[in-house]
C-alpha cells in the first residue's frame, strides 16, 4: 500500500488557539481523510510548539512553572483539535522525553561534523515571533514578520551554516517545481531571502532557560527552529544513533500543511536541516492564506478573535469544518464573519444539501414504504463528471474547488426533483415505476455525494449514508463514481441534517454571548496585588495614540439579553452624547452611575453588542474580586487624560 504522510505546524503554546489556527489541522485533516479513502497508508502528524521565551515569560506572569503552563494549554490545544474531528494519528509534543532526547542528539550530530558552530549574536529581536533580524531586514524599524517593535540583543549563541547549502537548495528548488505549493510561494522565497544571501542561522540561546539544553554546553538552549521543525522527524521516529521502522516507512513527508507566515522556516531552514542530516527532503510544502475576520487579522488586542470550538457550540462541527474548507481560497486570504458563515450554513448545507436529502429520503419513505430498486440513470453523467472534478481537486488539495463542484451536484439533484415532480408522479398508478427511477437516481446521486463530503463534514456525511441504509466505513472514493452499485435503497427515518438558521435571531444571541465574555475593563488582570504583572513594553508615542477622555454619565440603563451589560450615556464635551456599554452591571446600578464622571476611551473603534453601538470604553480596575469603576472629580468632560 502506497505510503502518505501529512503534518501541520504544531501550535505554539503561548494562549488558545484561534479558528485561524484551527485551519491547518482541518486543511490537514481533509487531505488525510481523502487520501485514507483513495487507499493510501495514512500517518497524520500535528502537535504542539512549547519552549521559548514566550512562553517563560507567560508562565512567570502567572506565578506558574513553565512545564505546568504548557501543559494545560497543550491540551486546550488537542481539545480544540479534537473538537474539530481532526483524525491525526499521533499528537507531539515538543517537552516529550523523547523528542527533547532526540533533538539533543541532533544539535551534537551537527555540531560534531561543522554544521554548527559557536558564536556570538548582534541585532534586533522580536520576542512574538522568536526571531532574530538584521536591521536592513526590519520593516520600518520593526518586525518584517509581525509588525511590532524589536528590541536590541547581543549573547553568545550557536550558529547552523545556512550559506553552505544556498547552492544545493536552489538546484533542489529548480529539480522539484511542485516542491512549493501555491507555486508563488518560490519567487517570494528566492527574490526575498536567497538571492540577498542566507545569513547564518542562531540555534542556541542563554538568555532564558525554558528550552531543552545543549548537553555539551551548559547555559545554552536549543533555539526553536531546530527544536519544533525537527517534530516531523522525531515525531515519526528519527534518531542519529537509529530510527525506528516507521521512520522508514513513512520519511520523507508528503505534505506540510502550514501557514504563509512560517514558509521561510520551511522552505529554507527546515530543508537545510535536512541536508546537513544527510535526510530526504519534503515532497511539498502547502503555505495557506490567512483566515481574516472581516478584512483584518484576528487579534486579541482589537477584539475581533473568534474561537472553532465556540463556533461549533453555535453552528455545529461540520458546519465549521465546511466552511473554512470551502470557503478559504487556495492562494489568497479568506475571511470569515458571522454573517458570512450563516449565509452559507443556511444557502449551502440547509438549502441544498439538506432539503435534498431530507425530501428524497422522506419521498421514498412515503410512496415505496422505504425500500426502491434499481433502475437505469439519468444523473450519473452529472455525478461521473463531478467525481472527475472532485478528485481532481483534491489530489492538488484545492479544497473549496472540491466543495464546489459537489454543491453544484447537490443542486443539480434539487433542479431534477423539480423538473420530475415526484408527488405527480405519486398520483398516477401507471408512473409508479417512473417515480421509483427518479427517486433511485437521487438516492445514487445521495450516496455519491455523501462519499465525496466524508472528509469535509465527517459526522454528516455518515448520517448521509446511513439514511440510505449504508455502512459508511466500507465505501472509498471509488465507490462514489458507480452510479448503479446498489441493487436497492432501504432508507431509514428522514432526519434533518441542518435546521436552517434565523440570521437576525442568531446574531442576537451571539451578541449577547459576547457581551457576557466581554472584559469590564482595560486594566491588567492580577490575581492580587503583590503578583502584579506588566505588559509589553510600549513606547511613549503609542501610549499617546490612546484618547483619554473625562466623561460625565447623563443616563444609565440595562440592556436586554445581556446580564453583565449597562449601556451608558455620557457627555464628553462634545456636541454629541457618547453611548458607551460596559460590562459593570453585576458591580453597579444605573443609579450607582448617573451624575458620576469617569475616564473613557474615546477614539476606540465602535463595537455593536447586542444591538447596541458602544463607541468607547471606560476605565476600570480589577481587584480580583469586583470591578471597580475610576471616577473624577473637580476636571470638565471632555479634557484629556495623560
Amino acid at each position: 500500500m502506497k505510503k502518505f504522510y501529512i503534518t501541520t505546524a504544531i501550535a505554539y503554546t503561548s494562549r488558545k488557539p484561534h479558528v485561524g489556527n484551527a485551519y491547518d489541522p482541518v486543511l490537514a485533516d481533509a487531505i488525510a481523510r481523502y487520501k485514507r479513502m483513495m487507499g493510501f497508508d495514512v500517518f497524520f502528524l500535528t502537535g504542539t510548539d512549547e519552549h521559548g521565551l514566550k512562553v517563560e515569560q507567560n508562565a512567570a506572569a502567572l506565578g506558574m512553572e513553565p512545564k505546568a503552563y504548557v501543559d494545560s494549554v497543550a491540551a486546550e490545544v488537542r481539545g480544540v483539535w479534537d473538537c474539530m474531528n481532526t483524525s491525526y494519528d499521533h499528537f507531539i509534543r515538543t517537552t516529550d522525553e523523547h523528542h527533547e532526547k532526540t533533538i539533543q542528539r541532533i544539535f551534537k550530530k551537527l555540531y560534531d561534523q561543522d554544521d554548527i558552530y559557536k558564536g556570538a549574536y548582534e541585532g534586533k529581536y522580536c520576542v512574538p515571533c522568536e526571531s532574530f533580524f538584521t536591521a536592513s531586514q526590519l520593516k520600518d524599524e520593526k518586525c518584517p514578520d509581525c509588525g511590532r517593535e524589536v528590541s536590541d540583543a547581543q549573547e553568545e549563541a550557536y550558529f547552523l551554516r545556512l550559506g553552505k547549502y544556498q547552492d544545493r537548495l536552489v538546484k533542489f528548488y529548480d529539480d522539484n517545481p511542485d516542491f512549493f505549493l501555491p507555486a508563488s510561494r518560490r519567487a517570494e522565497m528566492i527574490n526575498n531571502f536567497i538571492k540577498p544571501g542566507l545569513s547564518d542561522l542562531c540555534v542556541s540561546r542563554t538568555t532564558f532557560k525554558w528550552g531543552i539544553p545543549v548537553d555539551f554546553d551548559p547555559g545554552h538552549v536549543v533555539y526553536v527552529w531546530l527544536d519544533a521543525l525537527s517534530n516531523y522527524i522525531t515525531g515519526i521516529g528519527y534518531d542519529p544513533n537509529g530510527s525506528t521502522e516507521q521512520f522508514s516507512r513513512y520519511w520523507p513527508a508528503d505534505l506540510h500543511v502550514i501557514g504563509k507566515d512560517i514558509v521561510r522556516f520551511h522552505t529554507i531552514y527546515w530543508p537545510i536541516i535536512l541536508m546537513a542530516l544527510n535526510l530526504p527532503l519534503p515532497k511539498q510544502v502547502l503555505g495557506h492564506p490567512w483566515v481574516l475576520v472581516g478584512e483584518d487579522k484576528m487579534s486579541k488586542s482589537t477584539g475581533n478573535v473568534l474561537y472553532a470550538d465556540e463556533l461549533a457550540d453555535h453552528f455545529g462541527v461540520d458546519a465549521v469544518r465546511y466552511y473554512l474548507l470551502s470557503e478559504i481560497p487556495f492562494a489568497q486570504d479568506g475571511s470569515i464573519t458571522y454573517e458570512s458563515l450563516i449565509a452559507k450554513y443556511n444557502t449551502e448545507l440547509a438549502n441544498t444539501l439538506g432539503n435534498l436529502v431530507n425530501r428524497s429520503v422522506a419521498m421514498t419513505k412515503k410512496y415505496f414504504d422505504g425500500t426502491v430498486s434499481r433502475h437505469s440513470g439519468e444523473l450519473d453523467g452529472d455525478m461521473h463528471e463531478t467525481v472527475k472534478q472532485y478528485i481532481s481537486a483534491m489530489d492538488i488539495y484545492r479544497t473549496a474547488d472540491a466543495a464546489d463542484a459537489v454543491m453544484k451536484l447537490a443542486a443539480r439533484c434539487n433542479k431534477y426533483i423539480d423538473e420530475t415532480a415526484p408527488w405527480l408522479l405519486a398520483k398516477d398508478e401507471n408512473s409508479k415505476e417512473r417515480l421509483e427511477q427518479v427517486l433511485y437516481n437521487l438516492l445514487s446521486c445521495i450516496r455519491s455525494l455523501g462519499i465525496m463530503l466524508k472528509p469535509f463534514v465527517p459526522a454528516t456525511a455518515d448520517a448521509m449514508l446511513r439514511q440510505l441504509g449504508l455502512s459508511p466505513d466500507a465505501l472509498t472514493i471509488a465507490d462514489a463514481d458507480i452510479f448503479d452499485a446498489e441493487t436497492a435503497f432501504t432508507v431509514g427515518d428522514p432526519v434533518p441534517l441542518f435546521a436552517r438558521i434565523d440570521a437576525e435571531a442568531k446574531l442576537t444571541e451571539l451578541a449577547a454571548a459576547a457581551a457576557e465574555n466581554a472584559p469590564a475593563m482595560v486594566a491588567e488582570e492580577s490575581a492580587a496585588p503583590e503578583n502584579v504583572t506588566f505588559l509589553e513594553q510600549i513606547l511613549y508615542d503609542d501610549f499617546m495614540k490612546v484618547d483619554l477622555r473625562v466623561a460625565e454619565v447623563t443616563g444609565c440603563e440595562p440592556i436586554k439579553k445581556a446580564k453583565k451589560l449597562l449601556k451608558l450615556t455620557l457627555n464628553d464635551g462634545t456636541a454629541r452624547p457618547r453611548t458607551v456599554c460596559s460590562g459593570i452591571a453585576q458591580w453597579y446600578s444605573p443609579q450607582d452611575l448617573i451624575g458620576k464622571r469617569v475616564i473613557v476611551v474615546a477614539n476606540l473603534k465602535p463595537a455593536v453588542l447586542c444591538g447596541v453601538e458602544s463607541n468607547g470604553m471606560i476605565l476600570a480596575a480589577d481587584d480580583g474580586d469586583a470591578a471597580r469603576v475610576i471616577f473624577v472629580e473637580g476636571v470638565a468632560p471632555g479634557n484629556r487624560v495623560r
